[in-house]
């Protein structure tokens, strides 16, 4: 890694694409505390590989606000569906205003923005959701993790694939709209602005807060959300020597896992509205042996009456045709409503 930025950046002496811009490079991030983590874990990782980009003081962090953030009383869907959170980002990109941007993957729209691309993803946290409960709710018994939840409970939660799979497995719950970062959506619990909530516990993680969680969700109960726990770096398309230094990092099995999930979302190309669940990791068929790409999907009403949720596998190089195949799979035979 680090014989590939010296190798990069002495190629254009102080800069790093052919229009001479100048260092420090200026990496675009949203301004939540969990996106800010993300964005300096992931420097700190880049210059401690990179030694000579340490000593450059070779990046600028900027946070941007983005429409997802700045409209909180909305459900996504509502006020312009996918991309909320990575639109003005990709506009300071491509105007030049950022050379670089991390983003949690499952931000990203599944194809672009002409002229962007997906440089690199970076090895994946805990995928998983989790249910954290108001303070005074008996912790579940793990096998059979919704039974805590009294008939009736009310959760909060803004994600419509949450959503169908907690109502087609108990109908009797009652849904609220629950949106804002991590820590104010902890704060409305404490509060008893509902009873329960979902969050994924990659974040957590990262915001050293993973004793919140009250029971972690497997993939069978509750599947993740494409990209869940990945974080992802753009550049611009014609900065080879940006793409070239950002691949140096980049972790196979996210790649593989990711370009399997995104590619099913793509092949269903659903709306914000449109629950859709996806998770891929790789699996070792005989021990020491080469791993093999297992993927879940599922499509869902948002109200729970219907779910379908099925597996595929195959070889991890594979990935985007397994995703892809799945997605047609599942599109097939769902309503056509589903996807309108």
């Amino acid at each position: 890694m680090q014989e590939a930025a010296r190798a990069a950046l002495a190629r254009q002496g102080t800069s790093v694409v052919p229009h001479r811009r100048m260092l420090p490079l200026r990496v675009g991030t949203r301004g939540s505390p969990l996106a800010l983590v993300q964005t300096r874990a992931f420097l700190t990782m880049l210059t401690r590989f990179c030694p000579v980009l340490r000593d450059m003081g070779a990046f600028q962090e900027h946070a941007i606000n983005t429409t997802g953030d700045m409209v909180q009383n909305r459900l996504l869907a509502e006020i312009g569906g996918k991309g909320l959170f990575a639109k003005e980002i990709h506009e300071a990109l491509l105007d030049g205003r950022i050379d670089f941007a991390v983003h949690s993957l499952k931000d990203l729209e599944t194809a672009m923005p002409p002229g962007l691309v997906l440089a690199c993803t970076l090895k994946r946290e805990d995928a998983r959701d989790v249910l954290v409960l108001r303070p005074d709710t008996p912790i579940p018994d793990p096998e059979a993790p919704l039974t805590a939840l009294v008939h009736g409970a009310v959760i909060g939660t803004s994600s419509v694939r949450r959503q169908a799979q907690l109502l087609h497995a108990r109908p009797d719950l009652k849904i609220v709209m629950l949106r804002g970062n991590v820590q104010t959506r902890l704060d409305k619990l404490s509060q008893r602005l509902c009873d329960a909530s979902l969050l994924a516990m990659a974040g957590l993680k990262r915001l050293g807060m993973e004793d919140r969680a009250d029971l972690i969700l497997d993939p069978s109960v509750m599947v993740p959300s494409a990209g869940q726990g990945i974080v992802g770096v753009t550049v611009r398309e014609n900065d080879i020597e940006l793409r070239e230094l950002l691949g140096a990092i980049e972790d196979y099995e996210a790649r593989a896992v990711s370009t399997a999930e995104r590619a099913l979302l793509a092949e269903l190309d659903g709306s914000c509205q449109t629950p859709i669940g996806g998770y891929a990791r790789l699996i070792p068929l005989v021990a020491g042996g080469p791993p093999q790409l297992e993927l879940t999907g599922l499509v869902a009403r948002a109200d729970g009456s219907f779910l379908l949720r099925r597996n595929i596998g195959g070889a991890p190089a594979d990935a985007e045709r397994i995703g892809r195949e799945l997605g047609a799979s599942l599109r097939a035979d769902s309503p056509s409503d589903l996807f309108a």
